[in-house]
């Protein structure tokens, strides 16, 4: 497989929702960079459910960490390169 489709497929994954970019867009946020699921209900609308299906595929995509809290605590992976494209661009998109 081509680098770069594998690259597009985890771009359509990752971005392939409005409750996934709520997400981002939140974790993205200068106010409150690390979020609890609970946290991310309220500021998204989203339900517990689609909360914790978006936050699965999120991680997977490795945009998204998961720390070992109890509760478990979610923030951008800044290692990754594409997460720190996409506060870039939510920044710039004035979503902050």
């Amino acid at each position: 497989m081509r680098t770069k489709d594998k690259a597009w497929r985890q771009i359509e994954k990752g971005l392939g929702s409005i409750g996934r970019l709520r997400i981002l867009c939140a974790l993205a946020s200068n106010e409150s960079p690390s979020q609890t699921k609970y946290s991310l209900e309220k500021v998204t609308g989203l339900k517990p459910m689609g909360v914790r299906k978006h936050l699965k595929v999120l991680t997977d995509t490795g945009w998204v960490k998961e720390h070992d809290y109890n509760p478990p605590v979610y923030t951008m992976n800044l290692d990754e390169p594409k997460a720190r494209f996409l506060m870039d661009f939510f920044k710039k998109m004035g979503c902050l």
